[in-house]
């Protein structure tokens, strides 16, 4: 008998990529670790806003929980930098000279530029300083550096009730002004974000950058008008090229400081603050929030790698 030789049926062909996307996405799975749309990436950003507010108390609370005055230090710190300041700026070499209400003038620009150093350096460390976090669990990694921005705006929330009383103690009273200041911090703290934003991406990246840093912002604070009044040494240099004065005025922390102090100060004393002021502080906030927040989206799917 002829033996009949069977072939045993082809395998079927392995699904294409295209059809194993089709399974997926029908099945709800997704790439992970995949940056998700923008909107979607705000959602997700939305629904943590209770891990953001928590993780930033929680830092706050242990930021000095060795320290034998706890939590006092976060007013000792700028008020320390405050007597420093005074001393080598305002004495030796005299920059109180001219400016009414010296010490609370100092004392509110030390304070309100802490809050923008601050925020910038810990943003900086922000995902290369917490890569456990990073690399352990799933979340919107702008949630870290939003997370420390409010660490720092709860810490300036504590020193502003040292610089109230600082305030009543050298004849400036209560006025009406006063709510200003609540509109100023919220463009500050969108300022502060989104710079923050855009640092933790470059420090993620480049973890060098956080050495630098504090000469960068060393450097910004001087010609921010933190210790002296731009519009009072502009006065004396008359000699300056006409473009000095407003760079100088434009900068954004100095913007910022200028509409704390005309919130607490200056009105005090009739001054009135021209009206560009507030749109050019609402100009960067918007530039670097928005900006610094899409920037920093575009690189979600890269932190922790490597």
């Amino acid at each position: 008998m002829s033996q009949v030789l069977h072939t045993p049926p082809s395998a079927p062909a392995p699904p294409v990529e295209a059809d194993l996307a089709a399974l997926a996405a029908r099945h709800g799975l997704s790439v992970s670790g995949a940056r998700p749309t923008l909107p979607e990436y705000i959602r997700q950003l939305w629904a943590r806003r209770h891990f953001i507010t928590a993780f930033s108390t929680a830092k706050l609370t242990a930021q000095y929980s060795q320290a034998k005055l706890g939590q006092i230090w976060q007013v000792m710190n700028p008020l320390l930098n405050a007597a420093v300041y005074f001393l080598i700026f305002g004495v030796l070499l005299g920059t109180k000279k001219g400016v009414p209400d010296y010490v609370p003038f100092l004392v509110t620009g030390v304070f309100i530029w802490t809050f923008t150093q601050s925020s910038i350096l810990a943003g900086t460390r922000a995902i290369s300083g917490n890569l456990g976090l990073v690399r352990a669990l799933h979340f919107p990694r702008a949630a870290l550096p939003i997370s420390f921005c409010l660490q720092q705006l709860q810490q300036l929330l504590f020193s502003m009730c040292a610089l109230a009383v600082i305030l009543l103690c050298f004849g400036v009273p209560v006025a009406v002004s006063w709510v200003l200041a609540v509109p100023a911090l919220v463009l500050q703290f969108v300022f502060n974000a989104g710079v923050s934003m855009v640092m933790a991406r470059l420090g993620a990246k480049t973890p060098d950058i956080a050495q630098l840093m504090p000469f960068v912002l060393r450097t910004w604070m001087y010609v921010s008008g933190v210790m002296w009044s731009i519009e009072h040494l502009a006065s004396k240099h008359s000699d300056w090229p006409s473009w000095v004065v407003p760079v100088l005025q434009a900068n954004p922390a100095a913007v910022y400081i200028d509409l704390m102090r005309f919130a607490l100060i200056d009105s005090f004393h009739s001054s009135q603050l021209p009206a560009h002021v507030w749109l050019i502080a609402t100009g960067w906030a918007l530039l670097a929030g928005v900006g610094g927040f899409i920037y920093f989206w575009k690189a979600e799917e890269t932190y922790g790698r490597g």
